[in-house]
């Protein structure tokens, strides 16, 4: 049997304050304005995991209590001035109602329970003027919180940020105190960032980066995919390639070139994006963490940036791809934090003034760090796909097609490296017009096919001696 309640948590020991939106706070804002109001909540970042073997409920709401202590972005609201431009306000005290189902059912009902509350809580698109960005969702049985949905608004946070929160959630729960976590990561706080971006310091930096961007994209083809024939937009499939001798291989390219494993995916995503679209050079938009940089290593906002990768002769030798595309993807990290807005004011000048600049229609993120087993893609029914059987891919290597998105213009595709503990998956979402669903199963088959005949080249080189 479930049963459906509601707890509160009344906060009233926070940090107020207003000032400017951050970058991050003011591009999530724009993107989901963009949406349709049924896709908002596509844009939601959501993390939902069983505990086992339970924690009391006041220990879980404690740590929340914690939780929202420790991060402002929690308590921030959102709203536009009569100028349009994006403020943030810190509320210093609130009321967080945390919703409970209690299930009195065996391992399978609570899983399945969770599983619904986590779902129902991430199709509901925030409010960010009027409400806090987070919601919470508890399964309890005999008093044991057993499973915990968390479903933030993309505007607090970004997936590393989420990381970054379910950590400091663990260690509240486990009996840490706010004042010892905040003394060990020392979180910048959203307006502390805003600070930073306004001050002569924080300007100087958005216009040596935004001068980045616009050089590459003088420099890139302005279409790299032909022109799709007009229709009827239709959903965007979702392919999920998930192959477990990725996990090994992407490491041992890494190694032998001397390279990061992100710069081998990227590599990777590049070839194949210049073999498709019959374009000698691949541009791609990558999510850049930023949380190397100054003050943002433990930031729980959304400091994560577009950083625009431009690789020429893509389509040659792999291995010289890998190489190249770890020296080209160190500018690409250094200047992925700036104005978005800015940006796109001066990208729109200088399309009308001098016609189209490079394409931005494909997309590369690698999160594997952000809570794997959380963001891995739905279980399915697998389908090995075509060319699998003749050598296209690796035993064990499976293709899903999960789901289905919303049309959204001007993305030919966005793939996603995720991990999980027994393989690596890649996740493309693409406009069929583009992409159809036989050239997204080409293309993932074929970044697989690039790094494991790498690595099987590379191995007998890195192979240890036996002593």
């Amino acid at each position: 049997m479930t049963t459906s309640q509601q707890l509160e948590i009344d906060f009233s020991s926070g940090r107020s304050g207003t000032g400017p939106a951050t970058w991050g706070q003011q591009a999530i804002w724009d993107a989901v304005g963009r949406l349709a109001p049924a896709d908002a909540p596509r844009y939601n970042i959501t993390a939902s995991a069983p505990l086992d073997p339970g924690l009391p409920v006041a220990v879980v709401l404690g740590a929340l209590e914690g939780l929202l202590q420790l991060h402002d972005s929690l308590r921030t609201r959102l709203v536009e001035d009569d100028r349009g431009r994006l403020r943030q306000i810190v509320d210093p005290a609130g009321r967080l109602i945390v919703h409970t189902r209690r299930c009195d059912g065996d391992a399978a009902d609570l899983a399945a329970v969770g599983a619904a509350l986590h779902e129902e809580l991430a199709a509901l698109p925030f409010d960010c003027t009027a409400q806090w960005p987070i919601r919470v969702g508890l399964v309890e049985t005999a008093g044991l919180v057993r499973h915990m949905a968390l479903v933030l608004s993309h505007t607090a946070l970004d997936g590393a940020g989420m990381g970054l929160l379910v950590l400091d959630l663990s260690e509240l729960a486990q009996g840490a105190s706010v004042e010892a976590i905040s003394t060990l990561r020392g979180a910048q706080q959203p307006l502390e960032e805003a600070e930073f971006q306004t001050s002569a310091r924080g300007l100087r930096r958005d216009v040596n980066a935004r001068a980045h961007v616009v050089r590459k994209l003088r420099l890139g083809p302005p279409r790299l995919f032909p022109p799709a024939a007009t229709h009827a937009p239709e959903p965007f499939p979702n392919a999920v390639l998930s192959s477990p001798a990725l996990l090994r291989a992407v490491d041992t390219v890494a190694a032998g070139h001397r390279a990061s494993t992100s710069s081998v995916l990227l590599a990777a995503v590049a070839v194949m994006t210049a073999r498709l679209s019959g374009s000698p050079d691949a541009v791609l938009q990558v999510i850049v963490n930023n949380r190397f940089l100054p003050g943002l290593a433990s930031a729980v906002s959304p400091v994560a940036g577009d950083g625009l990768f431009h690789l020429p002769d893509a389509d040659g030798e792999f291995g010289d791809a890998v190489r190249r595309t770890h020296a080209a993807s160190i500018a690409t990290y250094r200047h992925a934090y700036y104005n978005k807005r800015l940006l796109d004011e001066e990208i729109a000048r200088l399309t009308a003034e001098h016609g189209p600049l490079a394409d931005r229609s494909c997309v590369f993120n690698d999160t594997r760090d952000l809570l794997p087993s959380m963001l891995a893609a739905p279980d399915t029914e697998s389908d090995p796909g075509p060319g699998a059987g003749a050598g296209a891919a690796d035993a064990g290597t499976t293709l899903t097609w999960p789901v289905e998105f919303p049309p959204r213009p001007g993305l030919s595709y966005a793939l996603d490296a995720l991990q999980t503990p027994d393989a690596l998956q890649l996740a493309m979402t693409a406009d069929s017009s583009v992409l159809p669903r036989p050239a997204m199963e080409r293309f993932l088959y074929g970044v697989e096919a690039l790094i494991l005949s790498e690595a099987r080249a590379l191995a007998p080189a890195l192979a240890v001696p036996a002593s």
